[in-house]
């Protein structure tokens, strides 16, 4: 049971709104605790050891959420990030928003979203509440990173820990991928996939997704590793070819089996992507790379691991095409199918 601890308020009683620093809030969702700074996703130790590219992604704050409970009628928020990025097939909230969900009942649902206006954001969540103490999740950026939160509240209302300790912490679902599992392209934060499983699952998820990056790194692995994890869930084929998986999967499965025994591997296949019913290059190349995925798969059951599975990806986003922004990146609708395909595979493995 989380310790309630009540923000006092740093401004008069005639303020409508009072600002608190998040920094003492709970934040789920990360990997490690070896950062200078809070809302970082890898150790600040990897800095001069992998490519400039990995590190830099791995100040994204995608997959964090902040926990807290209030009984403010209107809840508000001012956030920094740390570049201002823009997509052009993402929207803003997405890279760079907040999004804020409501406990109802024992399940989360959406209250608002933060839009973002540059660098510097202010922005008001929900508003016209009733004033009775409620259980709030804040998801952080998907694809920049957010170096400054506050959450702004009635100035006569509280700013609490959360009393109800959901999602759960501890043992969280580990997952490792590309720019799709990062979230691209989901229109806000709380649309990406692992979120979704999160709020479904009620279990902490921990997302290592870098955009273009997913290149099976043995550094990541080692974070991987030394994460207390109840499941481990490998995406990573979007971003290597069929020789880098041949040269490193192995190493980096290796690293988690031999860390943790006992613990579920989860690989899965390329997805179907749109594009590929013309593009015949990468039509091959996922065909390729999915028969050796299976076959890698196969002879680490052969050899004796049954905790290791596959997905296959046939059902991955539906078979109309209509999932993705680019024939690549998905949507809220392919996020939201892929989650609902992952849901029960997710819930098998852990009952194991």
């Amino acid at each position: 049971m989380l310790t309630t601890l009540c923000l006092a308020c740093c401004m008069g009683a005639t303020a409508q709104i009072v600002y608190h620093d998040a920094s003492a809030l709970p934040l789920l969702g990360k990997a490690t605790e070896a950062t200078r700074e809070r809302y970082v996703r890898l150790p600040d130790s990897l800095q001069h050891q992998v490519r400039k590219e990995l590190t830099d992604l791995g100040q994204n704050s995608a997959g964090l959420a902040l926990r807290f409970r209030t009984n403010s009628t209107c809840i508000k928020a001012r956030w920094t990030v740390r570049n201002n990025f823009g997509m052009a097939h993402m929207t803003a909230v997405g890279v760079k928003g907040l999004d804020l969900y409501g406990l109802v009942d024992g399940e989360w649902r959406f209250a608002g979203s933060g839009f973002p206006k540059g660098k510097q954001s202010e922005s008001t969540l929900v508003k016209n509440m009733t004033p009775e103490a409620r259980e709030f999740m804040l998801y952080l950026p998907l694809y920049d990173g957010a170096t400054q939160i506050e959450i702004g509240i009635d100035s006569l209302s509280t700013l609490e820990l959360p009393q109800v300790e959901l999602p759960r912490t501890g043992k969280p679902l580990v997952f490792y991928g590309t720019s799709i599992l990062q979230g691209g392209c989901a229109n806000r934060p709380g649309m990406a996939h692992t979120n979704i499983l999160s709020r479904r699952l009620q279990r902490e998820c921990i997302n290592l997704g870098f955009s273009g990056n997913a290149r099976l790194d043995l550094e990541v692995a080692r974070v991987m590793a030394a994460t207390d994890a109840s499941l481990y869930v490998l995406d990573f084929l979007p971003n290597v070819t069929l020789e880098q998986m041949r040269e490193r999967t192995d190493a980096f499965y290796s690293l988690l089996r031999e860390a943790h025994p006992d613990v579920p591997i989860l690989f899965v296949e390329n997805p179907p992507f749109p594009h590929a019913l013309f593009n015949q290059e990468v039509a091959r190349e996922i065909a390729e790379e999915n028969a050796w995925l299976r076959n890698y798969v196969k002879q680490l059951r052969r050899k004796g691991d049954k905790q290791v599975s596959l997905f296959t990806s046939e059902q991955m986003i539906g078979t109309d095409r209509e999932a993705t922004v680019d024939g690549c990146h998905f949507t809220d609708l392919g996020f939201t199918r892929y989650a609902e395909q992952l849901l029960p595979v997710l819930k098998k493995l852990l009952a194991k």
